[in-house]
């Protein structure tokens, strides 16, 4: 579920707490916990309502002056309208990660985890190969990336997410860079 900038931050500030999609059927569900750029976000409830039936009021839980603003925001990506009810839980936990420079144990325990990532893989051993390919071009697009190794550039960037999620890496508005954690695992690697 993407978010405006500015319906985030106003998130984020307590201002606005509802949102609404127009989905064939929830996308979400209670409980789950969205990753955005101003941290994470927990959905509280996902109704089903009436178009016609919003008010004024709907229309300002959402960050909306009116209605039809609302409406015009919801999407198109179905014909069912929800109602989904958030709140901001804090800053994302990878964020705080990337910064921590792996001990010898934590550091141990990181290639246990990108060894078990290229086990498991269909393309073979990618981990420290796209770890070093980040560090070498910061900034470049994932397309350009993933055609520099010969592969596509949806399944190099689930697998660059997976890098993500042990705070080994960053995105940037245009490609990625190594984090701190990141660069240190290179740098202990070696080249």
């Amino acid at each position: 579920m993407l978010l405006r900038r500015d319906i985030l931050q106003r998130i984020e500030a307590g201002e606005v707490d509802t949102v609404y999609r127009r989905w064939s059927q929830p996308r979400v569900k209670p409980g789950n916990t969205i990753r955005t750029p101003i941290g994470v976000i927990e959905v509280i409830s996902v109704d089903e309502v009436d178009p016609a039936a919003l008010s004024e009021a709907d229309a300002a839980s959402a960050g909306f002056d009116t209605e039809a603003d609302l409406l015009a925001e919801a999407g198109s990506r179905g014909a069912i309208l929800y109602r989904i009810v958030v709140r901001h839980l804090g800053e994302d936990p990878r964020v705080a990660l990337r910064g921590i420079i792996p001990e010898e144990a934590d550091l141990a325990d990181l290639l246990a985890r990108l060894d078990r990532l290229d086990r498991s893989s269909r393309h073979g051993r990618w981990t420290v190969e796209t770890l070093r390919l980040i560090a070498d071009n910061p900034g470049v697009r994932a397309e350009d990336l993933a055609r520099s190794v010969g592969r596509e550039k949806h399944p190099f960037k689930l697998d660059v997410r997976k890098l993500k999620e042990l705070g080994l890496t960053e995105s940037l508005r245009v490609g990625y860079r190594l984090s701190p954690r990141g660069a240190a695992v290179v740098s202990r690697l070696g080249r």
